[in-house]
């Protein structure tokens, strides 16, 4: 090899080191800005209705270019009842978080013709038909009444939620989802009901919480499910259930957006967020 031949191959290392870094300089911008429409799409604070407690933790993938779009959000309904929705959004970049901010604000927006989880659901999907987008979102929907403990839900091909009891019962929701928001026209989403007693807690989840190369989702959702019962019986507050739930994101084995929000009757009034 020649000193010009030698010269050339350093210009070209140059070259190619200067294309690599302006690269990885993009790519960590998109993610930076991603991550902060994250949070700004979710809410600052919960409602805080008279002995009802929530509480979530929210843990955004931030590695490499895998940004997510899981969010949850609570909030009044006109009829004094309560809100609390969870989901996730396909993908794992810009699109995926700015598609998130579309749902939770047509969610919230549409909750003011119709609190019915079922027709709230329905009414999102054909929303989100209409606006031609690839991309879907799975749900689940709430709507509780603080003053009798009755809650009414409608899952989008989301996680199922988990329950316990103060008196030592826990499980998993067995009720019938519809298929997930943006895909199936004129689809349907069947309406269960529960009741949240005194001392029970019902916690909401993404499946980066409980499934993943490393977890299968029955074995992810049973670690939940025990976590509650302790939590149910030994009467723990939602802001220790909820921070215990999250670490099950650890142990998935992937790299993605994981969100908890869990809410109980029976304890002192207020909500904190602590994502």
């Amino acid at each position: 090899m020649t000193t010009d031949d030698g010269d050339e191959l350093l210009l070209r290392l140059r070259s190619l080191t200067a294309q690599a870094r302006a690269r990885a300089e993009v790519q960590r911008s998109q993610v930076e800005l991603a991550i902060a429409l994250q949070r700004g799409m979710l809410p600052r604070d919960l409602p805080s209705p008279p002995g009802v407690r929530i509480a979530v933790r929210y843990e955004p993938a931030c590695h490499g270019l895998n940004v997510g779009g899981d969010w949850y959000d609570a909030f009044p309904l006109p009829d004094g009842r309560l809100a609390l929705s969870i989901g996730d959004v396909q993908g794992h970049n810009i699109e995926a978080a700015a598609f998130m901010g579309q749902v939770r604000a047509g969610l919230r927006a549409l909750a003011s013709v119709t609190g019915d989880p079922g027709e709230l659901l329905a009414r999102t999907n054909d929303l989100l038909l209409s606006l031609g987008s690839d991309l879907f979102a799975t749900c689940t929907f709430l709507r509780l009444d603080p003053a009798t403990g009755l809650l009414e839900s409608a899952r989008a091909g989301h996680t199922p939620f988990v329950w316990a009891t103060a008196d030592g019962r826990s499980g998993i929701a067995d009720d019938e989802p519809g298929p997930p928001l943006g895909i199936q026209p004129g689809a349907a989403y069947p309406v269960s009901r529960h009741h949240l007693t005194s001392g029970g807690v019902f916690v909401l989840l993404t499946d980066g919480v409980v499934e993943g190369p490393a977890l299968p989702l029955d074995e992810g959702l049973d670690q939940v499910v025990r976590l509650a019962g302790v939590a149910a019986v030994a009467g723990l507050g939602t802001e220790s259930l909820a921070a215990a739930a999250i670490k099950g994101a650890a142990r998935v084995g992937h790299e993605d957006d994981a969100a908890v929000l869990v809410v109980a009757l029976g304890e002192p009034g207020g909500a904190r967020v602590q994502p």
